[in-house]
């Protein structure tokens, strides 16, 4: 795994989602592609990995058991772990909580479940490229 964010080849995605078989058929569509990918199964499990150095496309759920994505974003920018990092919402919820309002300048998209696979890979690559 990539730690820099200043290396082009650092070419990562953090999936962030309760639901184990999400973190699976998301393993299975990035890394064919040459993405690796880190899964957390919950805000806390997220947290970790970015203070172990994780930089790259973050895919946030929003409902998720104990810290909701919401919270789990407003940790990142309490801890000052969101920098080097493109974060977006994906989520089963078609229209975004009034708590995305305050966070959007940390959002770039909010993706709803249920996705395309090739669409999924094309907006994570066009993400990875504006980090490069």
């Amino acid at each position: 795994m990539c730690q820099q964010v200043s290396e082009v080849s650092c070419r990562q995605v953090m999936v962030v989602d309760d639901d184990r078989f999400i973190l699976e058929v998301m393993e299975e569509l990035f890394r064919p592609e040459g993405i690796d990918v880190v899964t957390a199964e919950s805000g806390d499990a997220c947290i970790a990995e970015l203070e172990k150095g994780f930089r790259g496309v973050v895919l946030m759920d929003v409902m998720m058991p104990g810290k909701d994505g919401w919270e789990t974003i407003e940790e990142m920018i309490a801890r000052d772990l969101i920098a080097g990092n493109v974060v977006a919402m994906l989520t089963a919820k078609d229209i975004p909580d009034g708590e995305l309002e305050p966070l959007t300048e940390h959002i770039i998209d909010y993706i709803t479940k249920p996705f395309e696979a090739d669409e999924i890979v094309a907006i994570v690559k066009g993400y990875l490229d504006y980090l490069a």
